[in-house]
């Protein structure tokens, strides 16, 4: 009978929820974190619509696909707001989720988005997977490298525990940077007894929008975001699922509508524009989630803070130090890279791979058409290599 009562609270609607869903759960901090601070603070915008979105969300596609798809950020836009906040306002932050979420309903809606996904082939996807995952290495290192000892320590860490699930290495990778945190900076311990609880709702945004960040949300930070969600957030995140639960297979339709509403949701609620992404599914995947229970259980941790402890957001993500977020970014872009395993050893699969790869690495949009015309050029034998 116990046996029994303790199956059912570990497993719940088709996910599961235990000590390795756990672990999984925050193997996507390398990039929100890091998104979601600059936002606050560079951006001014109030966190409570964003972290409650994310939260929202989460718990949505865990319940919904059952898998460990994330919700990400999205990078150029998010990139580009951040690096650009002096003229960069909340205003166009928000209309370029409004963009992104009617740009990709209509996707779905139409068919659209399952014509491109016909179209593409494997040496294509896996060559955008591989040029992610390099990146997310090379981002990684750079992290790692304001204290090189520290993300050292935690990389050892993580090797030696990467297939523990008595002690999953996410749980004492988050361990020990919390411990140097406080070690190198002891006034934290204080600060953090004096976390501000106040609970908040989330208002409606659009009054906060004029035309003028409107229009300009869609052009400057909108369009640019497009190839990069088309290549990584639908294309990459479906093949990546398919590849890792044939069972729980998911279309480039549903992802991509999906995307639309969630980001004109997010957009009410003074969200930021959000995407899946094959390099954060990666991540969840590598440090042990495996069902959608990760998401969900990051998503409630998410929602809660946002709904009590909005104010003190910055403060709550200064226990995460930013070399541990690169060691989490650099497993994760290893796991992404190794999707490759399974391309067959045929010269010409291989040197799309290769310069669909490269160029990801660049721009996720060109590469992606680069690949396809490479390789139906290939083909079509227009050229030979």
């Amino acid at each position: 009978m116990l046996i029994i009562i303790k199956w059912n609270i570990m497993r719940l609607w088709g996910n599961d929820y235990n000590k390795m869903e756990f672990a999984g759960a925050f193997g996507d901090l390398g990039t929100l974190i890091p998104f979601v601070v600059g936002y606050i603070t560079l951006n001014k915008m109030d966190p409570l619509g964003i972290l409650v979105a994310f939260g929202v969300f989460k718990i949505f596609v865990g319940l919904y696909f059952k898998t460990p798809v994330p919700i990400q950020p999205m990078k150029a836009i998010g990139g580009m707001a951040i690096a650009h906040s002096g003229s960069i306002t909340p205003g166009m932050i928000l209309g370029s989720g409004i963009f992104t979420g009617l740009f990709w309903l209509l996707m779905g809606a139409t068919g659209a988005i399952t014509w491109i996904e016909k179209i593409t082939t494997k040496p294509v996807v896996r060559g955008i997977m591989l040029g992610l995952g390099l990146s997310f290495i090379m981002e990684g290192l750079g992290m790692m490298k304001v204290q090189p000892l520290f993300a050292i320590g935690g990389v050892v860490i993580t090797l030696f525990l990467l297939n523990s699930k008595r002690f999953p290495a996410m749980l004492c990778l988050l361990a020990y940077g919390i411990t140097v945190a406080f070690i190198q900076k002891p006034e934290l311990i204080g600060e953090l007894s004096n976390l501000s609880i106040r609970f908040r709702l989330p208002e409606l945004a659009f009054g906060q929008i004029s035309w003028k960040e409107l229009l300009s949300g869609f052009f400057i930070l909108g369009l640019p975001q497009a190839p990069l969600t088309l290549g990584n957030a639908i294309i990459g995140t479906v093949a990546e699922n398919n590849q890792y639960f044939p069972d729980r297979k998911v279309t480039a339709k549903t992802i991509s509508l999906d995307h639309g509403v969630m980001n004109l949701i997010s957009t009410c609620i003074g969200g930021v524009p959000m995407c899946h992404g094959a390099g954060g599914m990666a991540g969840h995947i590598r440090f042990g989630a495996r069902t959608g229970g990760a998401l969900v259980i990051l998503g409630l941790i998410v929602l809660l803070t946002g709904l009590f402890l909005s104010d003190s957001v910055a403060l709550l993500f200064q226990v995460f130090p930013r070399p541990i977020l690169g060691v989490i970014l650099f497993f994760a872009g290893v796991e992404l890279a190794l999707v490759i395993r399974d391309i067959k050893l045929k010269k010409q699969n291989l040197f799309v791979l290769l310069v669909t790869a490269g160029t990801a690495m660049w721009n996720m949009g060109v590469a992606y058409l680069a690949g396809l015309l490479l390789y139906y050029g290939l083909q079509r034998r227009w050229f030979r290599i």
